[in-house]
């Protein structure tokens, strides 16, 4: 019979603490001189710290185990863990690894000697190896009393209890079960500790496009891509060394010399506001004075990632807790009723002088304001024509009025000749892109500001921006007086600059003086969208058949002079398969359909078969050809959503009747427009235009006056096109 036992008792009680006094103990410690912990005497307790960076140098290379020195493994002691909770753990798992490493501890569970409260296990080992009692005795060193409450065991903040090996038995640890720690600890330790933030040493640099400023990076030191291929002349650059935050940050880059055009890693280094940003030509770009600037920048060569430049910024940084932070929505501001993206194109030139410039400024200046610019309203840019036009800045640079307010003013006179047109051209081409700012479905307008008079041909430049899209609108002042008329290349150039000439997209002011009253008139005329349509849908929204006159009285000299004609309008016009559409038929007493509005669906297709467009001879019967036209060409477009044109090419009086098969064409919503040369009856050619008459129907006398035509026919198409839709 198993003998009993008493009451409270175990098979294997706990042998007694030692008696060690609090001095003694840490006398004892003092003397281990363990480097791996810092030791610190209060109130007759001894902490233990994990001395700084201690954790991580203990990862270095393979994962190494910490031994604690043979005092700590017979003596009570107390181990605070690091403030966060994740070095917490590490420190609990480097202590339970480096006690005794050929033995693991184990202890019977509610095993406790007589008058000893339970034992309790940390909750990453799953089992009791730490008595209470040693908390309660060491005066609250590891569990604290706060507010006369205790705290034992291991509390909020994972503060470590006493470990008293003397009173817990071990067994030994089997090698497979001591080996299974290891990557344990490796795995979880490497997944707590953060990532490199952005801009640090090894981070990988963010691709940013040509034209990101410096205020783009919100950053004290970052790590930035520069893409190749950059246009040197379209840099903003203000200063040298240290620029400007409005400054393009590859621009600075190239202009210092840390990079080349080819692009490459660059480090930006946030720096304060200062005043009078010099003016240094550098590495081909001539940077820019600024007289003040809340901002600054400087850049160095940056270290090379792995990461491709594209032309878009590209964020790397995620937050130590391993979670993405969530985008802070921008704010929306700006006139909502007024969506445009319009550049100001002023006038630079000798010919306005520095004083009006200043004046031409303010009213530009004046302008913004009341546009309401913002990111949901309208977005500005500004170029200034001169001998050379400049980009001062795009329309992503700045997205409030006191922004573009304060760049307006710093934008210096130029001089040189008044090339408007050279100007015009060079916005249409290179200021509305992707990279520059320009948004999808909104409408393109560019401002013209002309002081007197263009030095060049500006009326071939509103044609380029019309190909691109963009709305021309010509404010201009002062008109040159008469000893300068011989000068002007052009004295309608207004009118054949804009697309249609109602007085919409032309705007007149006497002088710079005085020009507050005009503000306003001229905000409404820019955020009216209805009629801001010209260039953006009439070019891209039409249906023209041409009828070509193929008689024995035209020759074929003059034959190839009326397609070069028809060619030079559907050029115009943006041909595709959801654009615009063209079609030609060439008639003599017999009609010849070339091809369908279906036929080709690019603009080089169709330019290309009209050129090769073989000449007939014969009769003149205009009246059948039209009818065959109505019929088997626009016919089959009866549910086209385009709207259809006819452009009719005759050199002679028609055989039959002209007036019932052009009257049966208007009845069937086409639009026609008569170009007579040499012998065409002027009658007959009023009887087959639209009305009104005096702009639909057209004469010259020679064959080599059709191309002055060219400009009146497409702007009447566009004309007909707007009104149709209003």
């Amino acid at each position: 019979m198993a003998a009993t036992r008493p009451p409270g008792t175990r098979s294997h009680p706990l042998p007694a603490r030692p008696p060690h006094s609090a001095h003694a103990r840490r006398a004892a410690f003092i003397a281990a001189r363990e480097p791996r912990f810092l030791h610190s005497g209060a109130a007759g307790r001894i902490r233990l710290r994990c001395r700084a960076l201690g954790v991580r140098r203990g990862l270095e290379g393979p994962c190494r185990q910490p031994v604690l020195p043979p005092l700590c493994r017979s003596q009570p002691v107390c181990l605070h863990s690091a403030r966060s909770s994740w070095s917490g753990v590490a420190l609990r798992f480097w202590v339970w690894l480096g006690l005794q490493p050929e033995r693991r501890l184990q202890l019977e569970k509610g095993a406790r000697a007589p008058g000893q409260r339970p034992l309790r296990a940390p909750p990453f080992l799953g089992r009791p190896w730490v008595s209470e009692e040693c908390g309660e005795r060491w005066g609250g060193g590891c569990g604290s009393r706060r507010r006369g409450r205790a705290r034992r065991g291991w509390g909020r903040r994972g503060l470590g209890c006493i470990l008293r090996l003397s009173q817990v038995r071990v067994a030994p640890l089997p090698p497979t079960m001591w080996a299974s720690w290891i990557p344990v600890l490796c795995l979880g330790v490497c997944l707590l500790l953060p990532p490199e933030p952005v801009g640090s040493e090894g981070a990988v640099p963010i691709a940013i496009t040509c034209f990101t400023r410096g205020l783009d990076i919100r950053k004290e030191k970052a790590d930035v891509l520069c893409p190749g291929g950059c246009p040197l002349e379209e840099f903003s650059v203000f200063g040298h060394v240290v620029y400007a935050s409005v400054s393009s940050i590859c621009g600075a880059a190239v202009h210092r010399g840390v990079i080349g055009n080819s692009g490459g890693p660059v480090r930006i280094y946030s720096l304060p506001g200062r005043e009078n940003y010099s003016s240094v030509v550098a590495n081909g770009i001539q940077s820019q004075t600024l007289s003040r600037w809340s901002t600054s920048f400087t850049v160095t060569k940056g270290k090379s990632g792995t990461q491709e430049a594209t032309g878009q910024a590209v964020s790397t940084a995620h937050p130590a807790t391993g979670k993405r932070l969530k985008k802070t929505p921008e704010k929306k501001t700006g006139n909502k009723d007024c969506k445009a993206d319009i550049a100001f194109l002023i006038d630079g030139s000798f010919n306005i002088g520095q004083r009006r410039f200043n004046l031409q400024k303010n009213f530009v200046g004046k302008v913004a304001l009341m546009l309401g610019i913002g990111t949901e309203g309208p977005h500005v840019g500004l170029v200034q024509a001169s001998e050379h036009p400049k980009i001062e800045f795009y329309l992503n640079n700045f997205t409030s009025a006191k922004d573009v307010l304060f760049a307006i003013k710093e934008v210096g006179f130029r001089g040189g000749n008044s090339n408007t047109g050279k100007a015009l051209k060079h916005t249409a081409q290179k200021f509305f892109t992707a990279d520059t700012g320009v948004r999808k479905g909104i409408p393109k307008v560019v401002v013209v500001f002309i002081d007197g008079w263009p030095s060049d041909d500006i009326e071939e430049a509103g044609i380029v921006a019309r190909e691109f899209g963009v709305n021309v609108f010509i404010v201009s002042v002062a008109k040159p007086i008469p000893e300068e008329l011989g000068m002007v290349q052009d004295v309608a150039f207004v009118d054949k600059a804009v697309c249609r000439n109602n007085g919409f997209f032309s705007y007149h002011m006497p002088n710079w003086f005085g020009t507050t009253k005009y503000v306003k008139p001229l905000v409404q005329k820019l955020c009216t969208h209805e009629q801001m349509m010209c260039s953006k849908t009439c070019y891209n929204s039409v249906n023209i058949a041409f009828l070509i006159d193929g008689s024995s009285s035209v020759g074929e000299s003059n034959f190839r002079l009326m397609l070069e004609f028809v060619s030079n309008i559907a050029k115009t016009f943006e041909i595709s398969d959801i654009g615009a559409k063209i079609a030609a038929v060439q008639f003599t007493y017999d009609q010849r359909r070339e091809f369908s509005f279906t036929d080709y669906s690019t603009k080089e297709n169709v330019l290309a078969v009209i050129r090769n467009i073989r000449y007939m001879s014969g009769g003149t019967a205009t009246g059948d050809a039209i009818s065959f036209t109505v019929r088997n060409v626009f016919g089959p477009m009866r549910d086209s959503p385009n709207k259809n044109f006819l452009v009719i090419v005759t050199d002679g009086q028609s055989y039959d009747d002209v007036r019932g098969p052009a009257a049966a064409a208007h009845d069937a919503g086409i639009t026609i427009f008569s170009v007579g040369v040499a012998w065409a009856p002027l009658d007959d050619l009023k009887d087959m235009a639209s009305k009104p008459k005096e702009s639909h129907a057209f004469f010259t006398r020679e064959f080599t006056g059709l191309e002055p035509i060219v400009s009146d026919v497409i702007r009447g198409i566009c004309r007909d096109f707007l009104e149709s839709q209003q």
